[in-house]
């Protein structure tokens, strides 16, 4: 191969020993715009949308707090021994500018700039805005890779069927996908979920629309290393789309957010758990829920954006084989 056909290696963030991590670009952990590389292996894209939430509003600011927060973070990451920055290009996409009045445009709208971003091959990380924007990933992924296993880390369910009627909501898009037939339902997982639900009925629909379930009570009893062998064992080789939902965090690890539920995992539970993930097909992902107004000490941030960059980590590591 002729050093003209070479892909230049990758552009990786601002150095933080010579430019002050409160200074240079906006962007998610200063990484370039995805304007200024020739490609990019992972595209960082904010999903500032909030019309779906049944609760607490505001999640339409998370992306540009989880950007905020993420300036801390550093090239190298020892707990998978791999810098995930210079294994792959990853350059933030920005924020779409999403329907706020309209959640069906709003799904259209993300759909459409999704599978744009993903046609030369780019992986998705999105950054919410809530959870009803799940749906129109998945839409997007499903057109390359087929049916989708879901890892789905949230303290609720969110395969609701309706809040006051409403078909689009943040607690309904997984049984959205499981109806659309977007899902496969023999490798699709809850993990973290807990508090009262509606009915024991919830539970039964949930199984029938391709869920099992890790519960967070499930960490106490079993640990970490027992819920990622689950994990893999559910998700096979197939496929994945992971989806974290912020709340999955206990409120004292994660208070900025709509919708939070008593007695959740730790950030470091929540870590090693995705730490588990390399190997793993993963074909998108989405950080969602932060709701930056409910937030303390950029606490929720600074966890968000720490579940991104491992995340981004096992994009890296299984790209390299690490």
């Amino acid at each position: 191969m002729s050093s003209s056909s070479t892909p230049p290696p990758p552009q990786g963030p601002v150095d933080a020993t010579r430019v002050p991590r409160y200074g240079g670009p906006a962007t998610f952990a200063r990484l370039p715009h995805l304007d200024e590389v020739s490609r990019a292996d992972v595209a960082v894209v904010g999903l500032p949308f909030d019309s779906g939430v049944s609760y607490r509003p505001g999640a339409r600011f998370g992306p540009g707090h989880i950007r905020a927060s993420s300036k801390l973070l550093r090239p190298y990451n020892p707990a998978l021994g791999v810098s995930p920055f210079a294994a792959q290009q990853v350059a933030d996409a920005g924020d779409l500018g999403l329907n706020p009045f309209d959640i069906g445009e709003a799904l259209a709208q993300t759909e459409t700039a999704l599978t744009r971003l993903t046609e030369d091959g780019a992986t998705v990380m999105a950054l919410g805005g809530d959870h009803t924007l799940a749906l129109p990933a998945l839409r997007a992924l499903a057109k390359q890779h087929g049916r989708l296993a879901v890892l789905h880390f949230d303290a609720h369910l969110d395969t609701w069927d309706t809040y006051f009627g409403a078909p689009y909501t943040h607690g309904t898009p997984f049984r959205r996908a499981s109806e659309e037939g977007l899902l496969d339902l023999e490798r699709c997982l809850h993990v973290g979920t807990r508090g009262p639900l509606y009915s024991e009925q919830d539970l039964e629909d949930d199984a029938v629309l391709g869920f099992q379930v890790v519960r967070a009570d499930d960490y106490e009893t079993d640990g970490v290393a027992r819920a990622v062998e689950r994990v893999r064992r559910r998700l096979g080789d197939g496929p994945v789309y992971v989806s974290v939902d912020i709340d999955v965090l206990d409120p004292a690890a994660a208070p900025g957010t709509g919708t939070p539920e008593a007695g959740g995992l730790t950030s470091r539970e929540l870590l090693n758990t995705l730490r588990g993930l390399t190997g793993l097909h993963v074909v998108g992902a989405d950080v969602v829920e932060v709701a930056p107004a409910y937030d303390h000490a950029e606490i929720t941030g600074i966890a968000a954006a720490h579940v991104t960059y491992e995340l981004l980590s096992v994009l890296a590591a299984t790209r390299t084989g690490s």
